[in-house]
């Protein structure tokens, strides 16, 4: 029997509500696949199944607000019944079922119905689920046995054509924002860095690939900026992970957080998967998609709840410099300001050059100065050479 919990998507994430199953009783489910859409503090984000099985039970419906952690389904794993799942339940050995000469009257289950059987409803319940265009098979029932009756029916519906009022959901998320925040000035003793970083061979390689890229394939300053991060990265993997259970846990692959206003106010910071794998062209259209879906409100856990490092761009708002708080339980954030003319001795010689000051924040129970001075130097290097990248 395989559990499907509510992940945590963040260190601000406490709860969820279920909006919407995408899957019901029976259906079998691929690892990867979208199962459910749950409503956060900061959006409504497409939960993931990182498991593969057959949908058993649904044990929490529409409406519902519960913690991360709660068990939300169960599934059976390949070559498990739902007449073997039972026993386990019960707590009836395999073995002992099969000796018995009379076959055991099970207790009754307050359960969804198991794969292949249909919903216990009432007809009155089964026509007002017609009527509202609901999936009766999706829900968990309160009645006798787990029966559905019209309320759940009712809720359900109700659920699934709300949305928090833009204003609520604004307060929700500055609320969310400053406890992630006030807990990581609490918590982490930061150390910030700054570096001014000559930015004309990033800028005249650019302008020159996009003369030749048609207009939809053009690449952003800021695409070539997140790709030598993730490189600079490789080379300084204590600042690409986590702090948890008193210790520092390195990530797996390098997922840089986004730092992404939204319409409605506020932020959302979903990773950019495996950025240092991603060819330059490739690594632009995931980003513009991204950000996309990010303020059409269509994300998906896993871009919640793995970023290794946030990045905050603020040079289009025209900041020369942010220094950023680190968004536990990550441990460093990189921010970059507008590229300026500014003064600058190259070869021997003062001109005006464009420059962009790089920021670093980051987790002095992980690393130091020097170490961060490095990374900084390494972002640098790697700017200078945009043809490499």
């Amino acid at each position: 029997m395989i559990e499907l919990k509510l992940p945590s998507l963040g260190a601000d994430m406490d709860d969820g509500k279920l909006l919407e199953w995408q899957v019901k009783p029976g259906d079998a489910v691929k690892r990867g696949q979208i199962v459910a859409i749950v409503d956060t503090s900061k959006a409504a984000v497409e939960i993931e199944s990182w498991q593969e099985g057959t949908v058993f039970e649904l044990l929490t419906q529409p409406g519902e607000k519960f913690p991360v952690g709660t068990v939300m389904a169960t599934l059976l794993e390949a070559g498990e019944s739902a007449a073997t799942a039972e026993r386990r339940m019960r707590g009836v050995p395999p073995a002992a079922a099969q000796s018995s000469a009379q076959p055991a009257v099970p207790a009754p289950l307050k359960r969804p119905a198991a794969p292949g059987v249909r919903k216990t409803a009432s007809p009155a319940a089964r026509k007002r689920a017609r009527e509202l265009d609901v999936e009766i098979d999706a829900l968990a029932g309160t009645g006798p046995h787990g029966a559905v009756s019209i309320e759940d029916v009712e809720i359900a519906a109700k659920a699934a054509q709300t949305r928090p009022a833009a204003a609520d959901r604004y307060a929700e998320m500055r609320r969310a924002i400053a406890s992630a925040m006030s807990r990581s000035k609490r918590e982490i003793p930061h150390y910030y860095l700054a570096e001014s970083i000559p930015m004309r061979r990033a800028t005249e390689w650019l302008t020159q690939q996009n003369a030749e890229r048609p207009v939809t394939e053009r690449i952003l300053m800021g695409a070539l900026q997140l790709k030598a991060l993730a490189l600079a990265l490789k080379r300084y993997p204590e600042l690409n992970g986590f702090w948890r259970e008193g210790g520092f846990q390195p990530a797996a692959g390098i997922h840089v957080g986004v730092a992404i206003s939204i319409r409605q106010g506020g932020l959302l910071a979903p990773a950019l998967h495996d950025a240092d794998k991603q060819p330059l062209g490739e690594l632009m259209r995931a980003l513009a998609d991204l950000v996309r879906r990010t303020r059409a409100g269509s994300l998906r856990s896993s871009e919640m709840s793995d970023p290794s490092i946030t990045v905050t761009n603020l040079g289009e708002q025209g900041v020369e410099s942010v220094f950023g708080v680190i968004y536990p339980p990550q441990v460093a954030l990189v921010g970059f300001g507008r590229i300026v003319e500014r003064p600058w001795a190259e070869d021997g010689a003062l001109r005006a050059a464009p420059l962009v000051s790089a920021s670093l924040a980051a987790d002095h129970r992980v690393s130091d100065g020097h170490r961060g001075a490095l990374f900084l130097a390494a972002l640098r290097e790697l700017l200078q050479h945009p043809e490499k990248l």
